[in-house]
């Protein structure tokens, strides 16, 4: 389908929304003319005429809405010419090769994401300023080659006028839901005036020592959401007719983005992408943003740029989920086509012998990458986290928050010990339980599923011993961390591994005083419980007994 069509295609079901908007307002205008046609006055006229007033209302408002609502820019970092010129050499000849114009303004940003914007004019029949948006994270993942392949896609959209008629479609789009949302928000409304009704009734009931009402609002705002259900059918015809056409413009791009970076590179960039953004989501979650409860930053610039030495210790782990593309069944209201499918269709077309082409990482056409991830910090994070104090090194960022999150760990087990002896839960206390005893007695008043807490014996011991070796296992390490006695090993291949007194560096995570710790822990919590050789491992003002 081409551009002129598809804009035919898209003012069709803008024009739609406003027939659809006419035909309501006026069968409103009909019942009113009719019901006064028909002889209704008095009370019940002002009624009907207020009811079709209020309902035209949302109608009319979204008719009227003139302008596209345009989304908050991204934060990130514009930068020019003369800020990046190999970066904007590689946009200009792309532009130049895929026969377009190029983008007026380049914002790197810190997605896993590339994409272009145009802010046309005259419902895209206009072309007007285009933004090409690209994240650092992909620039850091990605070789020149593989990002050629994107950047020539993101073209494909402009040659497409894909871009152009975005904002024709996301007219009719926003100008649906807010209808809806308004029909919905009315109904709401009805529902809560109708439940405080009646639960002011109930009351009045009950201090006159009658029986309250059940509370019923099954018939509240109903003509409301009848008129968001009109609106829900038509925008779902809506969305699967634009959304089918915006998974036409994929595969066109692609197609555009094979014959101008090569297969093999728009093949490769395909499959890579997914697994960056799932990369960098475990990323922000386990690294950079590991200090934020305690008030900690990574080293000014690593935030981001830690992310590049994640892939490159993980490298073998990336490997295993490139073979494995998403292959979720494709919705009709999905804007892209699945992966798997993408990559398929580039892959059957005939080899270019392109292979070797730009392999060197695309962060490099950056003129200064390290000042680019400082700089991009302080576009992406907010003035409160800015203000974090900043460690000298990654180790001394784990050791930190680790140190902290033990200190004020509160673990159910913390609860039970105190409810239970009606003083402090400390470890020794707990200890001194064990030693006692009464551990399978503390652990009743742990949180339990039915099933745990109707079992007895020896079957009610294996319920709940998983969670008391964890729990234990927590305050024993709190108790090496209050006394400085405790050390995170920091890695980007694996997890961080404690390290307890007496760990010599040669050894594995599972060798020494850790393999003695387990050990303790377990026989801490056996049928008949020894506290012996945990106390054994403790500094000696928490191995003491009460």
């Amino acid at each position: 389908m081409g551009a002129t069509l598809r804009a035919l295609r898209a003012l069709v079901l803008l024009f739609g929304f406003y027939l659809l908007s006419l035909l309501l307002l006026a069968v409103l205008v009909g019942a009113d003319v009719a019901a006064f046609g028909w002889g209704l006055h008095g009370p019940a006229a002002i009624k009907l005429f207020i009811v079709t007033a209020v309902l035209a209302v949302p109608v009319v408002r979204g008719m009227f809405m003139l302008r596209t609502p345009r989304g908050e820019e991204p934060a990130g970092i514009p930068v020019s010419e003369a800020d990046e010129p190999r970066l904007w050499a590689l946009v200009r000849d792309l532009a130049a090769a895929t026969g377009t114009r190029a983008p007026d303004r380049i914002l790197l940003t810190a997605d896993v994401n590339a994409a272009v914007s145009e802010e046309s004019r005259l419902l895209g029949l206009l072309p007007g300023p285009r933004r090409l948006y690209l994240g650092v994270p992909l620039l850091t993942g990605l070789t020149e080659a593989q990002l050629r392949g994107v950047l020539a896609h993101e073209y494909g959209h402009f040659t497409g006028g894909d871009t152009r008629l975005s904002a024709l479609v996301v007219r009719g789009r926003v100008q649906i839901t807010r209808v809806i949302g308004q029909f919905h928000a009315k109904a709401d409304g009805k529902v809560a005036a109708e439940r405080a009704r009646q639960e002011q009734a109930s009351a009045k009931r009950v201090a006159k020592g009658r029986k309250a009402k059940r509370i019923d609002t099954a018939g509240a705002g109903a003509t409301y959401r009848t008129m968001a259900k009109i609106y829900t059918a038509y925008g779902k015809l809506y969305l699967r007719a634009s959304l089918s056409t915006a998974r036409a413009q994929e595969y066109a791009a692609d197609l555009a983005a094979a014959r101008i970076a090569g297969r093999d590179a728009t093949a490769s960039a395909l499959r890579e992408i997914p697994v960056l953004a799932e990369s960098h989501e475990f990323y922000l979650d386990s690294y950079a943003t590991l200090g934020l409860p305690v008030r900690l930053l990574p080293p000014r610039g690593e935030f981001f740029g830690g992310f590049g030495r994640l892939l490159t210790a993980r490298e073998e782990e990336l490997v295993k989920l490139r073979a494995q593309l998403p292959t979720a069944p494709a919705s009709p209201y999905d804007s892209h086509p699945p992966i798997a499918e993408r990559v398929r269709r580039i892959e059957e077309l005939p080899a270019d012998g392109r292979t070797e082409e730009a392999t060197d990482a695309a962060l490099a056409l950056l003129t200064d990458p390290q000042r680019t991830l400082a700089a991009l910090e302080d576009t992406a994070l907010t003035d409160e986290v800015l203000a974090f104090r900043r460690t000298a090194e990654w180790p001394e960022l784990l050791n930190a928050s680790m140190a902290e999150n033990l200190s004020s760990a509160h673990t159910p087990l913390h609860e039970a010990l105190t409810d239970y002896t009606g003083q402090p839960a400390t470890l020794s206390a707990l200890l001194d339980v064990i030693d006692d005893g009464r551990l399978w007695r503390l652990a009743e008043r742990l949180p339990l599923s039915e099933e745990a807490a109707a079992a007895k014996g020896r079957a009610f011991r294996e319920f709940v011993r998983p969670r008391l070796r964890w729990m234990l296992r927590t305050m024993v390490l709190a108790e090496f961390s209050a006394r400085s006695l405790l050390q995170w090993e920091f890695s980007w291949s694996r997890e961080a591994v404690v390290r307890l007194p007496g760990w010599a560096p040669e050894s594995t995570p599972d060798d020494g005083p850790k393999a003695a710790l387990e050990a303790a822990v377990e026989a801490a919590l056996a049928d008949h419980p020894d506290t012996a050789p945990l106390r054994a491992l403790l500094p000696p003002t928490a191995a003491q007994p009460a």
